[in-house]
């Protein structure tokens, strides 16, 4: 299971009981983020090969591949240039096309902080709401920080992924198309993947099928945890 941009692992955490029922699941961290290595390399391709480093490192050759938004790009790079260890892909709220680079303000918001400025997350808070002012979105972005001495730190390289944030906006590289079963999970209230995506979307994935939960906005396994499950769920058996 592979989480978005500026997430990590731990962004699974209210489904992976449900699903760890009937699967061992592996929640990764993707570059950059959570408590993975950092690197100046950034890249939708890099990522990818970052999947395979793990399934070999944990001696699995195939998985079912589920993604959201960022990893849901990721995991479909990865079906596309490893199909044979893909057993089904699950994409989440995300299309294969490329996207404006709509989280601009959101890096240079959290850029522009001074950390030695301030002394708790309350105050973070704070300081970021002019800029953004939905506070859930602000509190999942400060889970960023950590607090292990005198000042807080970022635990990720928000430097670094900035400088490679237009590559992560880039559509999915063209390959042959991953014939086995897919299946695109849409938030009915989120722009993220639209009705003329569908096209694209089965362009490189011509098994796909595309289910939408009407509730839900882009984070649809936090906004509709059991739909999302049971959905999932229906999907892989």
């Amino acid at each position: 299971m592979l989480h978005g941009l500026f997430g990590s692992s731990d962004n699974w955490l209210g489904v992976t009981p449900k699903l760890s029922q009937h699967f061992r699941v592996f929640l990764v961290d993707l570059r950059n983020h959570g408590l993975s290595p950092h690197s100046d390399d950034m890249s939708l391709a890099v990522m990818a090969g970052d999947i395979t480093e793990f399934l070999d490192t944990q001696q699995l050759e195939r998985a079912y591949i589920l993604g959201h938004s960022l990893g849901g790009k990721v995991a479909m790079q990865f079906a596309l240039t490893q199909p044979d260890r893909v057993e089904k892909l699950v994409v989440v709220d995300i299309a294969p096309h490329v996207y404006a680079p709509e989280h601009v303000p959101i890096f240079k918001a959290l850029l522009a902080l001074e950390l030695e400025q301030y002394h708790s997350r309350a105050e973070f808070e704070a300081a970021l709401a002019p800029a953004i002012p939905d506070l859930t979105l602000r509190r999942f972005l400060l889970k960023n920080l950590r607090n292990d001495g005198p000042a807080y730190k970022w635990r990720i390289p928000l430097k670094s992924i900035f400088a490679n944030y237009s590559k992560l906006c880039e559509a999915i590289a063209p390959a042959p198309a991953f014939t086995k079963p897919a299946l695109f999970l849409r938030g009915g209230q989120s722009p993220y993947v639209s009705d003329a995506d569908a096209p694209q979307i089965h362009q490189f994935f011509p098994s796909a099928t595309i289910e939408t939960i009407p509730t839900a906005r882009h984070w649809v396994h936090a906004d509709a945890p059991d739909e999302f499950v049971k959905r999932v769920l229906a999907f892989l058996a």
